[in-house]
């Protein structure tokens, strides 16, 4: 078992129990509106273990699958490459971290400023899967299609002995997930 959640419970919302094993995917779903960042940053400190919380035992820490934001003067004077990208953030010894250049018009040189957001997204997973297999992701900012294959990406992954945690706006992926929790709203 890698976290046991014997319910998160706030002022403004509940999060059922679950438990969270090698080989499971587990969707959260969080409604989507103006709470979804807060609720998902909540969320991910607790999982990932930087807050701890009472009814929460986090046996393995998962790693957060981060949005990659360029400062502007960087990105203005000297933008990050996928290559630099991927020598700062990857272990370059994984297939995953070589994994975005099966789009064939994505090379080492090419500026991250330039990509759009499925393959922008999928460097941000691939750079985090050839550190660990056991993740917690978003899939904001992606479209339907692209979502999809994201979550593909990350189903195999589970197959293979990882685990996942997707914090999800849409509930879409209710039928396709090992367990499906959804936030309970507190009554006022």
């Amino acid at each position: 078992m890698l976290i046991e959640n014997k319910g998160i419970k706030t002022k403004t919302f509940y999060i059922p129990p679950f438990e969270l094993d090698a080989g499971d995917f587990v969707v959260i779903y969080l409604y989507n509106g103006y709470h979804f960042y807060e609720t998902e940053m909540f969320l991910k400190d607790i999982f990932c273990g930087n807050t701890r919380d009472q009814d929460v035992t986090v046996h393995k820490k998962l790693t957060f699958v981060e949005h990659f934001i360029e400062p502007t003067l960087r990105r203005l004077f000297y933008p990050v490459t996928v290559g630099e990208y991927l020598r700062k953030n990857a272990n370059l010894d994984s297939p995953y971290a070589k994994k975005i250049y099966e789009f064939e018009w994505i090379n080492e040189k090419t500026k991250l400023n330039t990509l759009p957001g499925n393959p922008r997204r999928l460097l941000s997973l691939y750079s985090t899967l050839s550190k660990t297999d056991n993740i917690i992701f978003d899939i904001v900012g992606v479209s339907p299609q692209d979502a999809k294959k994201i979550y593909k990406t990350v189903k195999e992954i589970v197959q293979k002995g990882g685990s996942a945690i997707l914090l999800d706006g849409f509930n879409d992926m209710k039928n396709d997930c090992t367990k499906y929790v959804e936030l309970q709203w507190t009554p006022k």
